[in-house]
């Protein structure tokens, strides 16, 4: 067998042409106190990344706010580059297998049209003010509406780096893929990654987790079951237990859980019926795992598939109406729920929840209650209890548009606002209708050859 090489001289010698060095890194000790260790760097030579393309707005990341972000774009008269790592449109919609749409009943434009194609799909059933569709179809619907908008997609492209002129405004989003490095020119971008990755990359200043402790919310592993009855495991689905009057769904599942001899990580877990003979099941938490770090993302994402698939075998094996449950899939990217909260204009606040604040420039108008899921699983497992409850509320544009970068809009979870305000709005049917407001600005900033700070609302409205 061949010897192994050292990491040491791994690194010094795996890449012809790298200079090595050696650069200090801060981490934790076992008592969460900050301190410095040194660590073994190369050094890549200055290189020329090709500009394959200029556009007039280049939106990062096709969830829920970028997809119809760059929808509403287009249909404003911009050319669009639509650009995402994962194999299809719709982030947590589709690869993350959430399948139901949130804080959707009062929302207009976009979304209204999206859930009208779903159902003439023969998907997208509502609950309340909420959606429950099926995640294929929805793949299927948002590149129909993306190719007739006129929207360029690339998929399988990582954002790697962001570049800005000598004025401080953003430029160039670069990005790797089996293409290559690659630069793509635009003259307004949209930040809908989520958290917040082309903002943090374009140099914007940001908040993360609990503003005490900065712990974030956990993350939750979709998957998708067959095999079960609707009608015989009614007490235990979301949207059908409650106005049968079963009680409560989450604490019925939790507790025939317990009786299979699994406890979930998640202590209310959750069933959604999304269409005959398909379900929707959250059962799962992964805690301490920041959305931003894949080395602690990947090992939860492994963790959590794994007893996806413990909690549905033990409820198989305990016959009666689960003795035929299979997972038929689980999520490709595991659901994160906090990433960066990037700095805007506006923060929304917690006070803005518990006031119903209103605002001249609202986006949106928000239903959803503070949904904040327990951090510290120590303390519970459930959903937290803050003491805030929000009354419905508004998002500002001014939330929507980055503070330290010229030229970038932020839509989806990553917009600015505190801990507590984000446990509410980040819901996907929020997610949309900011979307929607940020592509129609950038398609008007980049048509006027002006920056998103200075469009007035009116005028976006006026278009949406």
């Amino acid at each position: 067998m061949p010897t192994p090489i050292p990491r040491r001289t791994f690194l010094q010698t795996s890449a012809a042409g790298l200079a090595t060095g050696v650069a200090i890194s801060t981490v934790a000790d076992a008592a969460g106190a900050p301190i410095e260790v040194p660590m073994p760097t190369c050094t890549e030579p200055a290189r020329s990344v090709p500009v394959v393309e200029r556009t007039d707005v280049l939106v990062a990341g096709a969830g829920p706010a970028g997809v119809i972000a760059a929808i509403a774009a287009a249909r404003a008269g911009a050319k669009v580059r639509l650009i995402d790592r994962a194999g299809c449109l719709g982030g947590t919609w589709t690869a993350g297998l959430l399948s139901w749409i949130l804080d959707s009943g009062n929302k207009v434009g976009l979304i209204r049209e999206l859930i009208s194609r779903l159902r003439k799909r023969g998907t997208g059933k509502s609950f309340g003010g909420s959606v429950a569709y099926e995640p294929e179809l929805m793949k299927l619907v948002l590149e129909e509406m993306c190719l007739e908008a006129g929207v360029d997609v690339r998929l399988h492209t990582l954002l790697a780096a962001a570049a800005k002129g000598a004025d401080g405004r953003l430029t160039h989003a670069i990005t790797e893929s089996k293409s290559g490095r690659e630069a793509w020119a635009a003259r307004v971008f949209i930040d809908a990654t989520g958290d917040g990755d082309l903002a943090a990359r374009a140099g914007c200043s940001f908040d993360y987790g609990h503003p005490d402790s900065g712990d974030a919310q956990p993350m939750s592993m979709i998957c998708l079951v067959t095999g079960i009855d609707p009608e015989a495991v009614t007490p235990f689905v979301r949207g059908l237990a409650e106005p049968a009057g079963h009680g409560s769904p989450k604490g019925n599942l939790l507790k025939e859980m317990k009786r299979a001899g699994v406890t979930p990580s998640y202590g209310a877990p959750t069933i959604f019926h999304i269409a005959p003979g398909l379900f929707c099941f959250m059962i799962n938490h992964e805690y301490g795992v920041c959305g931003f770090n894949e080395d602690e993302t990947t090992t939860a994402t492994i963790r959590a598939r794994a007893e996806n698939h413990q909690l549905i075998d033990a409820l198989r094996e305990s016959g009666g109406v689960w003795q035929g449950i299979r997972i038929v899939a689980t999520a490709e990217h595991i659901g994160v729920r906090e990433g960066r909260r990037v700095h805007g204009l506006y923060t929304v606040s917690t006070d803005d929840l518990i006031k119903g604040a209103r605002f001249d420039d609202a986006v949106c108008n928000c239903r959803f209650g503070v949904d904040v899921h327990a951090t510290n699983p120590e303390k519970g497992k459930g959903i937290a209890h803050t003491g805030v409850r929000a009354r419905p509320y508004d998002i500002p544009y001014r939330s929507l548009v980055a503070k330290d970068v010229s030229g970038l809009l932020l839509a989806g979870r990553c917009i600015s606002g505190d801990f507590i305000a984000h446990s509410s709005y980040r819901v996907t049917g929020d997610a949309a209708a900011m979307g929607q407001a940020a592509g129609v600005a950038a398609a008007l900033a980049a048509g006027t050859d002006r920056v998103p700070g200075e469009i007035p609302w009116t005028e976006i409205k006026e278009r949406m």
